[in-house]
């Protein structure tokens, strides 16, 4: 977290709603010395997000410069409307995971929105509340901000210095083109997450035993709220039931080929549809927002304390940049895969190095 000489945001602010990315803005905030002020239809909520040390309850004296709304996505538009009223010289933003609807029905009841300036975080975990709740949850992470016509340019400077001072990356766009965007890169993906979760429900022990990385990879994201995601999906439907058009017809397509997969042309629709998927994950942004390719090098461990640490010390000793890592625990085996990513042109000598260390690379 920044250091507090370098603190941009010096207000007092509200933040409504104490579930996970509520409680996470507030253990942000008060590490910077801000004052926070908590506020949640559940009392027993604002007290364990005031107890971990996310800010205080509330007062009715309160003055804030800025209202950060927290709540679920069906009421969104009603917290929005009811902090605008009781604190017209705050700026109000919120972290709802979709733009266009809430805003449509605070334009359809008339509210003067002048003050509100939507926000959006792509961070968050699987698990949700309060005791999920991390200070450093935003760090580097893409937080969507957007504005019309209308909003003030200190009111969007406010909301910006918020973002900065969380860590985050501020992004400005438009609601349309957030939800269309979220859609393909959030809501669709824990659609398909989720489907193939269900695949799991009734296969046998002997087949969940066998998954790996792959597999949980792809339903990592699976075990989110269903209360929630129903709310998310109904509110963004005009984006996300395109995408899944589309998918359902590459689908369809590869479905098709597999049936008779000695068929003319069969075998080349499912080569061109796994290259595509190749093109397509090229396509995203690495580390620092890079669109770097890495190599892989996977590193057998025993399952046994200091294995990783002596690794990654080792890997530090030879000054290797790890991109990223993952550990994956062999199915009955006493011992662990480490998959790490690495420029390509270290690659061969590291493995080269990593062997005459007698660390076993698969």
């Amino acid at each position: 977290m920044s250091d507090t000489n370098a603190v941009r945001l010096n207000a007092q602010v509200r933040i409504v709603g104490t579930g996970l990315l509520g409680a996470s803005i507030g253990l942000a905030l008060r590490s910077l010395g801000i004052d926070v002020a908590l506020a949640d239809a559940s009392p027993s909520s604002v007290h364990l997000a005031t107890d971990l040390g996310a800010g205080r309850p509330a007062h009715a004296d309160d003055q804030p410069k800025i209202i950060v709304v927290c709540v679920p996505p069906d009421v969104t538009a009603d917290v929005i409307e009811a902090e605008l009223k009781a604190f017209p010289d705050a700026v109000v933003t919120d972290v709802a995971s979709v733009k266009l609807a809430p805003l449509h029905q605070l334009q359809a009841r008339g509210v003067d929105i002048t003050h509100y300036v939507g926000g959006h975080p792509l961070a968050g975990r699987e698990r949700g509340g309060a005791i999920s709740a991390r200070g450093d949850l935003f760090l580097g992470r893409p937080w969507v901000v957007c504005r019309d016509e209308e909003t003030p340019a200190w009111a969007l400077a406010l909301v910006e210095d918020l973002v900065l001072d969380l860590g985050a990356v501020p992004i400005e766009m438009t609601p349309e083109a957030h939800d269309e965007a979220v859609g393909l890169v959030s809501h669709v993906p824990q659609i398909v997450s989720s489907l193939m979760a269900k695949q799991l429900e009734g296969a046998s022990d002997e087949a969940v035993r066998l998954a790996g990385q792959g597999v949980r990879d792809v339903t990592r994201i699976a075990a989110s709220s269903p209360e929630l995601w129903i709310q998310i999906l109904g509110a963004n439907k005009d984006s996300i039931v395109g995408v899944l058009e589309n998918l359902q017809k590459d689908l369809q397509s590869v479905t098709e080929a597999l049936r008779d997969v000695d068929a003319p042309g069969a075998r080349k629709v499912i080569a061109e549809e796994m290259a595509a998927g190749n093109a397509g994950v090229a396509r995203l942004p690495g580390k620092h927002g890079q669109n770097r390719r890495y190599a892989q090098i996977v590193v057998l461990i025993d399952d046994r304390p200091g294995q990783l640490a002596q690794l990654l010390t080792e890997l530090g000793e030879l000054n290797i940049n790890l991109e990223d890592l993952r550990l994956e625990h062999a199915e009955g085996a006493q011992m662990g895969m480490v998959e790490f990513s690495v420029v390509p042109e270290v690659r061969e000598t590291l493995i080269a190095e990593l062997t005459k260390r007698d660390w076993r690379v698969a």
